[in-house]
């Protein structure tokens, strides 16, 4: 496998950390199968694609004000609903 295929990001070390410390017998498991780094770079990957699209449906039921006129608005909206679709995936994916 090539670095770029076990490229582990925030979720997949986020996943680490709760397999270490909640599920030490998949960690364990995984660890021994030599499958641990493609399950963390899957999650991670999986993660990221999820909140993507998470984003995305919820900037259509929830649209941004315009950029331009209020920088700090849509900025302030955009941090809301990527912190919205990471709860739905640390509660999915993550811590599970």
């Amino acid at each position: 496998m090539s670095e770029a295929e076990t490229t582990i990001g925030k979720y997949g070390m986020m996943r680490k950390t709760f397999l270490k410390t909640e599920r030490k017998g998949m960690y364990a498991h995984l660890m021994l199968s030599e499958q641990l780094n493609r399950h963390l770079a899957d999650i991670d990957r999986t993660a990221r694609e999820q909140i993507d699209r998470t984003i995305k449906e919820l900037l259509a039921s929830h649209p941004a004000p315009d950029k331009e006129s209020d920088p700090l608005g849509w900025t302030g909206h955009m941090n809301n609903l990527k912190q919205q679709a990471e709860e739905l995936i640390l509660a999915e994916l993550i811590y599970h």
